[in-house]
């Protein structure tokens, strides 16, 4: 199994008890339907290692707290201390509408509702307060926010996200 073919479910940030429980903090906006997982990957190193999970429930807001078939002392609990757990992406509930996770979008077209064809997606920036489209149209790099307000469709079936972005903004790439 290798990240590609997985999403980021969160961290583990802290030990909870002596026994070599850990706290994750979860990467989602529902962590309750990820309270009664069995197993998750574990990336150690530049390796996803699977991890079988005793018991998993949530801890106060969005941590998970996790007991590991594997981790039953305190310096177990050292050792992945910090390590980020991951999922297959076939356990991603589908999505449908407007509604879309970032990586399923990479490669689809930016249609803008006054400059048409603005360029293939080919990233999502969400390290920036708000998150950006990473648009290349004939080498130049477009950026454009990920809104509600700018994105009026998102077609699945021809690979297009229509939007309508502010004005002067593409103007300011392409001009």
């Amino acid at each position: 199994m290798d990240k590609s073919s997985c999403f980021y479910l969160g961290k583990i940030v802290s030990k909870y008890s002596f026994k070599g429980e850990v706290l994750v903090k979860l990467d989602t906006d529902e962590p309750e339907i990820y309270e009664n997982m069995e197993s998750v990957f574990v990336s150690l190193g530049n390796n996803l290692v699977p991890f079988f999970i005793d018991k998993c429930r949530l801890h106060k807001s969005s941590l998970l707290r996790i007991d590991f078939e594997e981790v039953k002392t305190e310096s177990d609990a050292d050792r992945i201390m910090g390590s980020e757990l991951y999922l297959p992406l076939s356990f991603l509930p589908k999505l449908s509408g407007d509604k879309f996770y970032f990586h399923e979008v990479i490669g689809f077209t930016l249609i803008d509702s006054v400059h048409g064809d603005i360029g293939i997606i080919k990233s999502v920036n969400d390290n920036t307060s708000q998150a950006l489209f990473e648009v290349d149209k004939e080498g130049k790099e477009l950026l454009i926010p990920i809104n509600d307000e700018i994105i009026t469709q998102v077609d699945r079936e021809n690979k297009t996200i229509h939007v309508s972005t502010p004005e002067g903004l593409v103007d300011l790439y392409l001009g």
